[in-house]
């Protein structure tokens, strides 16, 4: 019973955060790219959500340091790396340059993929394809920590 409680309730928050980037702008390429249009016609109003974001996602990260297991059971990892490294930056920069070319990040092209968005899809597909690339040919130089 447990195990049922925990997918419904994962359900149910994908759900939620699925609502909440599309009822904040998140699935809307123009919408991103005038947030990123700081000499142009910028749109400031992404930053309370990413603000809120901000504020849950450090809220989170002290409550599951607090804790030794996850709610539902089971182990869970948090980051401990604290440096700056040179592929953190690279990473960092090609991320943001395509966020900025396509107006979509990977959890808001999802969202917006399964709301019928179809420009969406072609963004999906390359990242998909990144990621298998990334796997196949960049796992092996990463350090462990």
């Amino acid at each position: 019973m447990k195990k049922y409680f925990s997918l419904i309730s994962q359900y149910a928050i994908g759900i939620l955060f699925g609502w909440g980037l599309i009822i904040s702008g998140m699935t809307n390429p123009m919408k991103i790219q005038s947030f990123l249009d700081l000499a142009g016609l910028w749109d400031p109003s992404l930053i309370f959500v990413m603000g809120g974001a901000v504020i849950v996602g450090l809220v989170g990260f002290y409550l599951a340091g607090k804790r030794s297991a996850a709610f539902f059971g089971g182990a869970f990892q948090i980051p401990t790396r604290q440096d700056i490294s040179k592929p953190l930056v690279i990473g960092s920069f090609i991320f943001g340059a395509g966020w900025g070319i396509a107006g979509f990040c990977p959890g808001p092209a999802i969202v917006a993929l399964g709301a019928g968005h179809l420009k969406a899809l072609a963004f999906v597909i390359a990242m998909l394809a990144g990621m298998y690339l990334g796997e196949r040919f960049f796992t092996g130089h990463r350090k462990q920590v």
